[in-house]
């Protein structure tokens, strides 16, 4: 207890210990200087050195005591000058004109430096307070954006469960069933929520090999109800044997869902009649798995699809412009690339690519 005592003064005492040093070594110089320029003749011009020592003074001391040091330093330069002997005594007051001149030059540097640095400080605090509430802002908006897909499914759920308990006689094993999803839904929108802070916090996201395939059957799975609501017809065409891939499998279910949502929303404001969208999976040649959403709606324009990823940006009328935004993060932190494109015949193509696996750890 007595040497964590006695460590913890010597931190506290240290700091002003060196300020007091310096200070003195700062009274020493002047006295130098004062000595050198009354002992040397009037050609000599020590007392330019003060605004050296103005200067280091500015960093161990406010204001106050800056300007205090500039007078006495001119007082200094003014009582060197009257004890000084020898020399012209013409070019001596030149000198000593001069040198006040530039100490109170570099005193008013000093200042003015010195309210522009309090003035960045203070700006570069509201900044960062600022910088806070819009990241709390950020996240909020992402944690309702990202959660809002499993509470609709846990809503969707809940009322079956309802109408199945109704009937008579009541359907448990239906009932049962609905309530087996709304616990499973639950559970994905903690995940939901800790995946998101996560990625805001800069965290790595949990990389492990799972089966693609899988994860877009369950994706497209919970994302059935949403279709059916707009009128859209959802496609899967995965390629068989594909390896496993290597990301955070909640993550890229969040992306999945995202970009089936964004397809059916996009069909159905635009009032496509036979609206359609291809989920579809396949290795590149790279050794790449690729996930692809290709809907046959109207598409974009090209400054639109330069503008897509962009948070806050979005072509749907109560759109939040993050899904996207969001979606990119997630696919880059797991160590992939996402982009879109017109598709061909109509339309757009939003594609992904994601790391395989190992083979040894598939």
């Amino acid at each position: 207890m007595k040497d964590k005592l006695s460590m913890t003064r010597d931190t506290s005492v240290r700091p002003g210990l060196q300020r007091a040093v310096l200070t003195a070594a700062l009274v020493l110089v002047m006295a130098l200087v004062f000595m050198a320029d009354t002992v040397t003749d009037y050609a000599i011009a020590f007392p330019v050195f003060y605004c050296a020592v103005i200067l280091a003074a500015m960093r161990l001391h406010g204001s106050r005591v800056v300007l205090a040091l500039s007078w006495v330093c001119v007082a200094l330069t003014i009582l060197s000058f009257l004890l000084t002997r020898g020399g012209a005594y013409e070019i001596g007051l030149i000198n000593s004109i001069l040198s006040i001149v530039a100490i109170g030059v570099t005193t008013w540097l000093a200042l003015k430096m010195a309210a522009a640095q309090r003035q960045a400080r203070t700006s570069k605090a509201r900044l960062e307070r600022m910088a806070r509430s819009s990241s709390m802002g950020e996240l909020t908006t992402s944690i309702a954006h990202e959660v809002n897909q499993p509470l609709a499914a846990i809503s969707t759920s809940a009322h079956a469960c309802q109408r199945w308990l109704a009937m008579e006689p009541p359907n448990l094993e239906k009932a049962r069933q609905a309530a087996g999803r709304i616990v499973d839904d639950v559970h994905r929108a903690s995940a939901v929520i800790e995946r998101v802070r996560a990625l805001t916090r800069g965290e790595a996201p949990a990389r492990e090999p799972f089966d693609l395939n899988h994860a877009v059957i369950e994706a497209a799975v919970l994302m059935h109800g949403e279709f059916d609501r707009h009128g859209v017809d959802l496609v899967l065409a995965l390629a068989e044997e594909l390896p496993a891939a290597l990301a955070d499998r909640i993550q890229i279910q969040q992306v999945l869902s995202n970009l089936l949502l964004n397809a059916a929303e996009a069909l159905d404001q635009a009032g496509v009649p036979e609206g359609a969208a291809t989920l579809s999976t396949r290795l590149e040649p790279d050794g790449k798995l690729a996930v692809a959403v290709a809907d046959n709606g109207p598409g974009l324009a090209p400054e639109e699809l330069e503008r897509i990823f962009d948070a806050f940006w979005s072509t749907k009328e109560n759109g939040l412009g993050l899904g996207l935004a969001i979606s990119r993060s997630i696919v880059e932190a797991n160590g992939g690339r996402i982009g879109v494109q017109a598709r061909p015949g109509g339309g757009l193509i939003c594609q992904f690519t994601l790391a395989a696996a190992p083979q040894g750890e598939n």
